[in-house]
């Protein structure tokens, strides 16, 4: 007994004493719609792919850059000279300094260069809107798992109150088995045995309540906040989750064939696979262009002057067309091209398995949902067969026609019967949710506020 409001007190010491905040399904989406690590990771290299699209529209422009120079010059000579005509010696020694300023305009422009710079756009868009869409199947990934991890909470929460239930029933049938020991009723058998249950009923207890924090601390490390901080989670289930349970399915999704071209439709992950596999592409047409000449433009423009106040006075202008007819390099150019074919062939194999991936998902989770549906029917019934069964058995115990054994076991089974339904409830509802995630239309934006 003291054992039990010891595990009592430390229950509601948690619960009361300790500053707790409430956090529900929803708030804990949209936490981890913020501070997730995966999505802080994924969002923050959007902005890289937005500037690979805004460097391949510069391949298209000429380039300008300006440039100044200054150099200063001095020489000194020494030594004597004979004048041819007076014959005399003459000191021929001298200094001479000289100063340049040049100022300077330079373009150039790439007309032709095998098409790389339209396949380095091509190629850019493509990676830029996969990573848009990887990071909105994150989302939906970020959605789907706090879910799970939350309904993982609940259902302990409830699986907890079963245990506590069943520990008030031993400590109770302990009391009453003790009582009619003393009336020489029961034997000290029966004591035993019964103190052994409340044990092993306060130990269930005890494991249950260690897994309920362990998966709080779990979720709020997946929502990216301090673990140590303490909240209050909800205990029950909602009227959209009643709903889900009380609705069929599989009514609505009954056509496999149906549901993967749905997903093939509209999952984010899918037409990522396939932006990578053009983007791919684009590299070998990238890699190809090597094979190609490549035909630039150039202008330069410059002042030169002895002063910078003479600059202005001595000016050229160059413009030119240069052509660049590629021979041979060492197969380099090759080597790049088969590398980026080999790219390509990963990529669409990629695709490939995405899509075979998903055709096994959809059929998994409709199989799963229909074994989670037949479950919670045969739970229910259990649950009333097993509660009648532990009445007849705790009846024929008080009149001397049972044993305390059979009492024991049939309690048993009524502790599972209900663990099971809540086993079967839990798993319809994430399996309900995992179709959508699958079918790639569970809704984050509803989240994001």
């Amino acid at each position: 007994m003291r054992s039990t409001i010891i595990i009592l007190l430390s229950i509601l010491f948690n619960a009361i004493i300790l500053p707790q905040e409430k956090l529900t399904l929803d708030r804990a989406i949209g936490i981890a719609l913020h501070k997730n690590s995966t999505f802080l990771k994924s969002s923050s290299q959007i902005d890289g792919f937005k500037s690979g699209v805004q460097a391949a529209y510069g391949n298209f422009l000429p380039t300008l850059d300006a440039s100044a120079s200054w150099q200063w010059n001095k020489t000194d000579q020494q030594g004597l000279i004979v004048d041819p005509v007076t014959g005399q010696v003459i000191d021929a020694s001298q200094s001479d300094q000289r100063r340049s300023y040049t100022l300077g305009l330079g373009s150039n422009w790439t007309l032709f260069d095998g098409l790389a710079n339209i396949a380095e756009l091509s190629k850019s868009q493509d990676e830029l809107q996969s990573a848009e869409f990887t990071l909105e199947r994150i989302k939906q990934d970020i959605v789907f798992q706090t879910m799970s991890l939350y309904y993982d909470i609940v259902y302990t929460e409830q699986l907890l109150r079963v245990k506590e239930d069943n520990l008030k029933w031993n400590e109770k049938n302990l009391e009453t088995i003790k009582e009619r020991n003393r009336l020489g009723a029961a034997t000290l058998a029966d004591v035993y045995q019964q103190e052994v249950a409340k044990g092993n009923a306060e130990l269930e207890l005890i494991v249950t309540e260690n897994d309920l924090q362990t998966q709080k601390k779990d979720l709020l490390f997946y929502l990216g906040i301090d673990v140590m901080e303490e909240y209050e989670f909800s205990d029950s289930l909602t009227a959209i989750e009643i709903e889900i349970l009380n609705s069929n399915l599989l009514q609505d999704y009954q056509d496999i064939t149906a549901l993967v071209n749905q997903a093939l439709d509209q999952r984010l992950d899918y037409k990522s696979a396939i932006l990578n596999l053009q983007s791919a592409k684009s590299g070998v047409t990238i890699a190809e262009s090597g094979h190609w000449p490549s035909l630039n433009a150039n202008a330069n423009y410059y002042w030169l002057g002895n002063s910078l106040s003479e600059i202005d006075k001595n000016k050229n202008l160059q413009v030119g067309l240069g052509l660049n007819i590629p021979i041979f390099y060492g197969w380099s150019v090759s080597n790049r091209v088969q590398l980026a074919e080999v790219q390509s062939k990963i990529s669409e194999i990629e695709v490939s398995d995405i899509e075979r991936d998903i055709k096994r998902q959809i059929r998994t989770n409709y199989l799963n949902l229909q074994a989670a549906q037949k479950a919670l029917v045969v739970s229910e019934k259990n649950i009333s067969a097993a509660k009648e069964n532990l009445k007849i058995e705790e009846e024929k115990y008080a009149l001397g026609s049972g044993k305390l054994l059979d009492v024991l076991i049939v309690n048993s089974r009524y502790t599972d019967a209900l663990t099971s339904l809540l086993n079967s409830q839990f798993a319809y509802i994430v399996l309900s949710q995992q179709l959508k995630y699958y079918l790639g239309i569970l809704d984050y934006k509803i989240y994001e506020q």
